[in-house]
């Protein structure tokens, strides 16, 4: 194996100078769910691992939207990579983001690293890739800037501004017309992150600011939720879906199934029906919750690899995830499409537990591989799924068994703790939970950020 090598003036040794010449190189490249597990399960196999991330920090996903609604602050929801694995000696963490991979020398290329120096490459025996996913504009990225999603904690942040910011527009607002306009919000997808954005929304409306202001009623807020589905939480049970509309319209929002989003500006949504008809929902804060983009690095890898790309941005996998004709290449999460035997498509819901499973997997198929053994197809456990709405509000398909109300909502608690990264985070969020649940308050309802000036 390569003890060092060079990149322009910069000794690649140097940075890996704790890894042993000796052992199987893991590099594994994102620190989301699924590289976090694979990089837990091999911590204490005889490899040296190297995590590559751009942030450096895990981020909690799920828990994205209670930060943009100021249930949470950011600190609660992410732990930083280096201190989960202090404890583990055969674990590098790199702060750089990648932009290609060399797969036939086997090496990811780095860049923009923190010290501002020249790129990197970084030599593997193993690569696992998790680089995940974003939300996905359908081809009009000129609506970003009107309608942040809640994918990362800078854009949820930015949400919760704009959340904050447009209850004190309606504060000093003199007309009528336009004060309605800053008391109407937008949330456009109705899957789990979108239910619970709006039913979040509704509750800082009803609960938590109305008694804050003085010339406005708070509690006069549109909360207007638009699904291209024919109803709510579509990859739920359709009973479930119902009761999570019922619940939704009891916290003041509304749903609208059936509408998709046409046109998206500073002051309104432009929603179309299956028909053909158009409405303008004048509206100055949006959010966007819709459809998903997978990685670049799903590019990146075909482009190298050869391998196909569907309409999702999503590379093709074997049943073991690794890229055709490169099996020590492993590549998982929202950024692949699993293909079996037959070389059909395996569907998979893209969601934080199927990512988990697969960076599980893929720990133990580098460890079998080490002793000589051929892992097995990757299957997926479907455990269920899980959405809140609002407080003790909640719907749960778990295995069969359908709940909703007080007892679906304890249960997305629980399940929410026990997988939070790190003992303090957990203490912490159970707490802030349990304040808020006793006094209706939020915490972190900070406008941070700067100001736009309103047109």
């Amino acid at each position: 194996m390569i003890a060092a090598v060079h990149i322009g003036a910069t000794p690649l040794g140097l940075v890996l100078s704790v890894m042993s010449a000796e052992r199987e190189r893991v590099v594994v490249v994102g620190g989301g769910f699924g590289g976090l597990q694979a990089v837990r399960k091999l911590r204490r196999a005889p490899v040296d691992i190297t995590l590559i991330d751009r942030r450096n920090f895990h981020l909690f996903q799920p828990l994205v939207y209670q930060v943009a609604t100021g249930a949470l602050s950011s600190g609660e929801i992410a732990s930083p990579l280096r201190s989960i694995f202090k404890r583990n000696e055969n674990v590098r963490v790199l702060l750089g983001e990648v932009t290609g991979f060399d797969l036939a020398e086997r090496r990811v290329l780095l860049d923009r690293l923190p010290n501002g120096g020249e790129g990197l490459a970084v030599p593997y025996d193993s690569l696992i890739v998790a680089g995940g996913s974003s939300y996905s504009y359908f081809g009009h990225e000129d609506w970003r800037p009107f309608a942040p999603d809640v994918k990362s904690l800078e854009s949820a942040l930015e949400v919760r501004r704009r959340i904050l910011t447009a209850f004190e527009a309606a504060e000093v607002e003199q007309d009528p017309a336009r004060r309605t306009v800053w008391l109407t919000f937008v949330v456009v997808g109705a899957g789990p992150t979108g239910v619970e954005l709006a039913g979040q929304i509704a509750e800082i409306a009803r609960d938590t600011l109305h008694r804050d202001f003085r010339t406005i009623d708070t509690r006069a807020a549109r909360i207007v939720l638009v699904e291209m589905a024919d109803r709510v939480l579509p990859l739920f049970p359709p009973g479930l879906s119902a009761r999570a509309a019922r619940a939704l319209e009891k916290l003041g929002v509304t749903p609208l199934v059936e509408r998709t989003v046409v046109g998206i500006d500073q002051h309104s949504v432009t929603v179309a029906t299956a028909e053909g008809e158009t409405e303008r929902l004048p509206a100055r804060t949006v959010v966007w919750a819709a459809g998903v983009i997978a990685s670049e690095l799903a590019t990146a890898l075909a482009a190298e690899s050869g391998s196909e790309l569907d309409r999702a941005g999503r590379i093709a996998v074997g049943p073991d995830l690794t890229l055709p004709g490169h099996p020590e290449v492993i590549a998982l999460g929202d950024m692949v499409q699993v293909r079996d035997t037959d070389g059909n498509a395996v569907p998979l819901p893209g969601l934080a537990p199927v990512a988990m499973q697969q960076g599980r997997y893929a720990a133990r198929a580098v460890n079998d591989r080490l002793r000589g053994k051929e892992p097995p197809p990757f299957r997926y456990r479907d455990k269920g799924n899980l959405a809140t709405i609002g407080r003790a509000k909640a719907v749960a398909d778990i295995k069969g068994f359908q709940l909703s109300g007080l007892l679906a909502w304890l249960t997305w608690l629980f399940v929410h703790l026990f997988y939070l990264i790190g003992l303090q985070n957990r203490l912490l969020v159970f707490i802030r939970w349990t304040f808020s649940f006793v006094t209706r308050g939020r915490g972190s309802r900070l406008i941070t950020g700067r100001p736009t000036r309103a047109e």
